[in-house]
C-alpha cells in the first residue's frame, strides 16, 4: 500500500506564499507521476499541477501557471507545491495524488490520494 500525507497548509493574506508537502511512502515513485488536486467548498476537485518523478518535468493547469511550482525530493520521496501570489480564489482543500499511467487532469486516472491539507487565502 501507499501514504501520502500531505503537510503545510494554513491561512495567508492575499500575494503571500505557501508551501504544501506531500510525504510518500510504502514503495518508491520512479515511475510515477504526482499531482496536486484541490476543492472548494461546492464545488469539484480539479487539477492543479503534475510531475513525473523521474525526470521532474511539470505540468500546470492554466489558472495557477506562472505562481506555483510543483518539485520533488527524490531522497525524501517527498513532492512540494510551491504556491506564490496567492489570490482568495486559491483557498480550498489541497490534494496530493499519485499513479502509474494517469492521464494529466484526469482524477479517475490516479491510484493513490493523501487526506487533504487546507489552504485559506484571505483578502
Amino acid at each position: 500500500q501507499v501514504q501520502l500525507v500531505e503537510s503545510g497548509g494554513g491561512l495567508v493574506q492575499a500575494g503571500g506564499s505557501l508551501r504544501l508537502s506531500c510525504a510518500a511512502s510504502g514503495r518508491t515513485f520512479s515511475s510515477y507521476t504526482m499531482g496536486w488536486f484541490r476543492q472548494a467548498p461546492g464545488k469539484e476537485r480539479e487539477f492543479v499541477a503534475k510531475l513525473n518523478w523521474s525526470g521532474g518535468n511539470t505540468y500546470y493547469a492554466d489558472s495557477v501557471k506562472g505562481r506555483f511550482t510543483i518539485s520533488r525530493d527524490n531522497a525524501k520521496n517527498t513532492v512540494y507545491l510551491q504556491m506564490i501570489s496567492l489570490k482568495t480564489e486559491d483557498t480550498a482543500v489541497y490534494y496530493c495524488t499519485a499513479g502509474d499511467r494517469v492521464v494529466v487532469a484526469v482524477k479517475g486516472s490516479y491510484n493513490y490520494w493523501g487526506q487533504g491539507t487546507q489552504v485559506t487565502v484571505s483578502s
